[in-house]
């Protein structure tokens, strides 16, 4: 009995179709590059005080007795949230402070305007900063509920390009919101289009693709891409000071991808667990014509891999396939917990970029870039390494070197921001191995579902990570202790994962293989043998 992946072996590797598949594929993910980060400069707070005799010009350096002083971080600095109280006939009142009853003046040297400037989300009000981010991935933990389950219901293709369409339309009425609450609810649809989108287009990808090429697309395809996104974001928010033209500019270009729909096919492997053989010969007969093979004959005979018609109908119900048996139940235990620590440890570090010392745009410009260099290293890693160990090796890595940031002097703030940049991109390769391997742990039946619960428990991580950014400017070595620990963590429970390198893709549940448990330790068996009869893999 043949797997799926021998069957399209005769399409060969790299031709005409699997490079359109890749680029088309790639340049979609290129606004999650910066839907995620873009609140870093949209909500960014300029430096501000109190309006003074209801005017906005006075100066920054000219401050006087007009405002009081105040301690922080050791720096005298003038309040930014009180005044001197103004009496009628005395002027200022040198010792009664009052509230900034009149508004704030803000500077617009970094910035012409932000949402914080827009709706003075400052002092009493600055929790809204950060928790705009945080709707965001409120969003994207609704989206990675409901994404994985209608993907692997209805298709991948329509799933990704009805993500697609809300993510252009949310970004563009954003553009008129009249208010900080109208602009945060639209922000919960981006978030929720924009990991529906990702996550569809790295499963269509996977499943498009012969075994060869999915390695490349995951990580110098979709990944470098993703990465791209990212580095756009400062430069454009460098070159463009209003928060409305910036994001017009990040959500203009989407409408490109339209032409898209008629390039990209469904899943042929989707359609095959679902039964429609014909449909997915079709697909297939397409792209042998672009690969330069014209003559074709019956695809999936009778000597093809079968899906247990169980699978099938449990695929189309609900989550409990990801719990349906003792191995892919480990599995995915296990999966859930590296995926939410990981998103604390990627987010919370990219978030805190611009609290670093530094300029905020060239901080965030060089963690971007860096995730370039990353990604080829780990393509390169998982071309020829298991994926268990590198995974094990480059998040102890990252947790080891945020652990020893607390031993820094303070006067050393430039080591800091190199050991940050460090961790950042042990935990990147980290993250980009880990939605690999998880992709190639799921069997087809359940694979974007599956996919799509371990970004559910990561959102639980996103919605408190803009708070783990912020925290870097008032105790960056709690920060730091926290992520490095979890990181640790997260690198020794990944040992337990079974290894997928050089191993098809399952197609059904009983495929899975048991966990790789520590035992006889002390004479002591730590894990339960697994009664799932799953078959063996041959490659």
């Amino acid at each position: 009995m043949e797997s799926y992946d021998e069957v399209i072996a005769f399409l060969g590797e790299w031709g005409y179709y699997q490079w359109t598949i890749f680029f088309s594929l790639s340049c979609i993910v290129i606004p999650n590059g910066y839907s995620a980060l873009s609140m870093v400069f949209l909500a960014d707070t300029p430096q501000h005080h109190c309006r003074l005799n209801n005017s906005s010009n006075v100066s920054f350096m000219n401050l006087s007795l007009q405002l009081p002083m105040e301690e922080i971080d050791g720096q005298q600095i003038y309040s930014k949230c009180t005044r001197y109280r103004i009496d009628k006939d005395a002027g200022f009142n040198g010792t009664a402070v009052e509230h900034c009853v009149d508004g704030w003046v803000f500077s617009t040297e970094k910035y012409i305007s932000t949402i914080v400037t827009q709706w003075d989300l400052v002092c009493d009000q600055d929790w809204k900063g950060p928790f705009t981010t945080s709707v965001f991935f409120i969003g994207v933990l609704f989206g990675s509920i409901i994404s994985g389950q209608l993907s692997d219901r209805h298709g991948r293709k329509p799933i990704l390009f009805g993500a697609m369409a809300m993510r252009s339309a949310a970004g563009f009425l954003q553009l008129a919101s009249q208010s900080w609450e109208m602009f945060c609810i639209l922000h919960f649809f981006v978030g929720l289009g924009d990991i529906s989108s990702y996550i569809t287009t790295f499963v269509l990808g996977i499943e498009i693709l012969g075994k060869s090429e999915r390695a490349a697309f995951s990580t110098l395809g979709i990944c470098i891409f993703y990465a791209i996104g990212y580095i756009l974001l400062p430069v454009l928010a460098y070159l463009i000071k209003d928060w409305r033209m910036l994001l017009l500019t990040l959500t203009l270009p989407q409408i490109l991808y339209i032409p898209l729909w008629w390039i990209i096919p469904e899943s042929p492997r989707w359609l095959f667990t679902q039964g429609r053989k014909e449909e997915a010969e079709a697909i297939l007969k397409v792209a042998a014509r672009r690969n330069g093979i014209t003559h074709v004959g019956a695809i999936f005979d009778s000597t093809c891999i079968t899906v247990d018609p169980t699978d099938t109908k449990k695929h189309s119900q609900n989550y409990l396939d990801l719990i349906a048996t003792t191995n892919i139940k480990n599995v995915t235990v296990i999966l859930l917990l590296m995926w939410l620590i990981c998103t604390i440890g990627y987010y919370g570090l990219s978030l805190s970029t611009p609290n670093l010392h530094g300029d905020p745009y060239v901080n965030c410009f060089i963690s971007a870039a860096s995730e370039i260099v990353v990604y080829v290293i780990v393509w390169w890693l998982i071309r020829a390494s298991p994926r268990r160990i590198v995974t094990a090796i480059l998040l102890l890595l990252s947790g080891s070197v945020l652990l020893f940031i607390q031993l820094v002097p303070p006067t050393l703030q430039f080591v800091v921001t190199i050991l940050v940049m460090i961790g950042k991109s042990g935990v990147t390769a980290a993250f980009t191995i880990i939605y690999i391997y998880s992709s190639e742990l799921y069997p087809t039946v359940v694979r974007n579902m599956g996919v799509g619960a371990c970004s559910i428990a990561s959102r639980i991580s996103n919605i408190i990570s803009p708070y783990f950014g912020y925290m870097v400017a008032h105790s960056g070595v709690l920060l730091f202790i926290l992520m490095g620990s979890f990181m640790i963590i997260s690198g020794l429970i990944s040992l337990l994962l079974p290894e997928t390198h050089n191993q098809p893709l399952p197609e059904t549940i009983q495929q899975i293989q048991p966990i790789k448990c520590p035992t006889d330790i002390k004479g002591i068996n730590f894990c339960t043998k697994s009664h799932d009869h799953a078959p063996p893999q041959q490659d």
